[in-house]
């Protein structure tokens, strides 16, 4: 199994975290960095090769991983001399990936199963797999409906429940056919063609631990967690 791992970009939301590292090497807990932690799940997964997509300090990645060896993966590499968005990588690399693969972030933290996300994804037969989390928001005011200056519904304080993506997707090769590699390419614009051509995309609904560690808040408190999370996240460690 082969999986893709984004990390070429710049962590603007943990700087100063990034200034001098790049994002999926922050530290979480005293020992591992993200990446390392997402490389080890990914091999006990059953994955045997990972291209990492690097851009924004990328030569510090190629030094920390090197060929990935130590975590029994065969691991290249594949640079973006500029950005490229979420799926724009993947052009460059088509001709060296197999027909069905994983894609993810490089700043995830999460006891998701990689393996049964590409499984689900090769069976689905969906041009594109999106493994899906619940969130909620609650407003703290009362939201109000008009019509023509008139109030027609209220809610008081409303909590209004959704799925976001979580940074992991199964993709067929045969799907970035048609893009033009060298050209950015983002994530919604691949979903929103998909939906256009009525070729819909398939969730994978998961409800277990999750962190996007991108967002300060949730970095916070992955390092906050991880001592008691760590024998779920790093199994058999």
């Amino acid at each position: 199994m082969h999986a893709v791992i984004l990390a070429g970009g710049k962590g603007v939301r943990l700087r100063p975290y990034t200034t001098a590292l790049p994002k999926p090497l922050v530290p979480i807990g005293d020992q591992h960095a993200i990446l390392e932690i997402v490389l080890r799940q990914l091999s006990t997964a059953g994955f045997t090769h990972c291209t990492i997509a690097i851009g924004h300090l990328g030569e510090i990645i190629r030094a920390y991983v090197g060929d990935g060896s130590q975590w029994d993966l065969t691991v290249d590499y594949a640079t973006e001399e500029s950005p490229l968005g979420t799926m724009g990588p993947l052009l460059n690399l088509r001709d060296r990936l197999p027909e069905e693969f994983l894609v993810m972030n490089g700043d995830i933290l999460t006891d998701l199963d990689y393996a049964d996300v590409l499984r689900r994804h090769q069976e689905s037969g969906a041009p594109l797999t999106i493994a899906t989390y619940a969130r909620k928001v609650h407003i703290d005011f009362g939201v109000l409906t008009t019509d023509d200056s008139k109030v027609v519904a209220f809610t008081e304080k409303p909590s209004i429940d959704y799925r976001v993506s979580m940074g992991v997707y199964g993709v067929s090769r045969s799907t970035l056919e048609g893009y033009t590699p060298g050209l950015p390419l983002g994530f919604d614009e691949l979903v929103l063609d998909l939906i256009r051509a009525q070729n819909q995309p398939h969730a994978y609904e998961f409800d277990g631990y999750w962190l996007d560690i991108g967002r300060p808040d949730d970095y916070d408190r992955a390092n906050a967690e991880f001592t008691t999370r760590k024998s779920l996240l790093l199994k058999g460690a």
